[in-house]
């Protein structure tokens, strides 16, 4: 009993130092992704995006210019109209034009939104990866979220990709704990995230996908009879109905009559889309992280929970597919990062573990061959012993061979001369 205790203390002792490890590692490594995107982070809008990122730059200005009207957020092109329009809700630009009252109008304040969400949701994005595809499938996943390029880019724009992503990623991870606990306060957190990611960007919709798969998993055809359920999507839909309601509003009744993301829901020719999976696939994942990801889609772990990431992969596949147009952008691919990360880190795991075996199998291998080899040494060793003491004990007259298994002997002889030579 006393050595199965200090078995399992040694075991625990192992895991929490694996633990350790782990945790210094991801965390390293969030620090480094961090650093990636603070360099140059006071940076014009002049880059590839900057007409997206100026306009949001406006908003925030106006609205430290021209009082904190949040509900009317107000750009610059529009003339000698006032130039409100139509926007998601606008929490980047109203918290950027308060720092502008405190430090003054510059663009890392804008940026560096986008690097802190992007923080933010690391540890969430490897609790979910690791809740559902492992450790070591977590920490590949990981590496590969923060350093793909669409992110990286996205990560350090005054943008809201990824602070929606962030808070999509965060309620996602709350829902999966909240319907295995069930516990207040993760629903509460689920739902504010949830309704915050659709707020700041309503393509984050596609994450209902992943939820609903997580619900059907839980309690199946039962779901939809779940009362807490119902008020879930009460908290996170509600919110974005009444304020996208109100700005399209805005946008019908202020020149220049424009509501941002209008006109994107257009299903467009093949070519169209074979352009945009080719950009997507070399130039915001990088071909590795694209290899990588599709494998992991066939050999991925196949958990309770293993199905959220192809639900959120078909869900995004369709979201591009209909919303055709508007994906000529590609901010609007930055979901597709996780859900490649996710993959990617679960094909290194299933590949690790494979040269892990292999190894594993050589060198039980080797130690067979070892094993049988010394067997065979001390089989001829007894024999050449056996042997002797016959010779000793008997007659010396006897000249036929005697064997001994594969070995042979002549009596009156102190050689043994096997069949074959080790």
């Amino acid at each position: 009993m006393s050595v199965l205790v200090g078995r399992n203390q040694a075991w625990a002792k192992r895991s929490r130092m694996g633990a350790r490890r782990t945790s210094k590692f991801v965390i390293a490594l969030s620090i480094l992704a961090v650093a990636v995107r603070l360099f140059s982070i006071n940076q014009p809008y002049i880059d590839r995006w900057s007409w997206r990122q100026s306009d949001v730059a406006a908003i925030a200005r106006n609205f430290s210019e021209h009082g904190f009207h949040f509900a009317y957020p107000q750009i610059d092109w529009a003339g000698g109209a006032p130039g409100y329009v139509g926007t998601e809700f606008p929490i980047l630009p109203f918290l950027a034009a308060i720092c502008y009252k405190i430090a003054g109008v510059h663009e890392w304040i804008g940026r560096s939104q986008a690097v802190i969400f992007f923080a933010v949701s690391l540890p969430f994005f490897f609790l979910l990866v690791r809740e559902i595809f492992g450790g070591t499938a977590a920490i590949w996943a990981t590496f590969f979220y923060s350093f793909a390029p669409l992110n990286v880019f996205a990560g350090r724009s005054f943008m809201p990709d990824v602070p929606s992503l962030s808070r999509a990623l965060m309620g996602l991870y709350f829902f999966l704990r909240w319907i295995d606990s069930e516990r207040l306060m993760l629903f509460v957190g689920a739902a504010t995230a949830i309704s915050l990611a659709l707020l700041m960007k309503l393509p984050s919709a596609v994450i209902g996908a992943p939820l609903l798969f997580l619900a059907w998993q839980k309690w199946g055809r039962n779901f939809l009879r779940r009362r807490a359920l119902w008020l879930f999507a009460v908290v996170t839909i509600l919110p974005s109905v009444a304020w996208y309601w109100h700005a399209t509003q805005i946008a019908e009744r202020f020149y220049p009559h424009h509501f941002f993301g209008e006109g994107g829901i257009r299903i467009e020719s093949f070519a169209w889309y074979w352009n945009i999976m080719g950009l997507t696939a070399t130039s915001s994942l990088t071909p590795i992280l694209s290899i990588m990801a599709i494998i992991g889609v066939f050999v991925a772990p196949r958990g309770r929970y293993a199905g959220l990431f192809h639900w959120w992969l078909g869900a995004m596949i369709l979201f591009i597919v209909v919303v055709g147009y508007g994906n000529r952008h590609p901010w609007y691919q930055v979901p597709l990062v996780p859900i490649a990360a996710a993959f990617a880190g679960a094909a290194c795991a299933f590949i690790g573990s494979k040269i892990s075996s292999s190894r594993v199998a050589m060198m039980t291998c080797s130690s067979k061959t070892r094993f049988t080899m010394a067997i065979r040494t001390i089989a001829g060793r007894q024999s050449l012993i056996l042997s002797n003491f016959v010779a000793a004990v008997l007659p010396t007259s006897f000249s036929q061979p005697i064997r001994f298994g594969g070995w042979s002997t002549i009596l009156n002889s102190r050689s043994v001369s096997p069949k074959t030579q080790l």
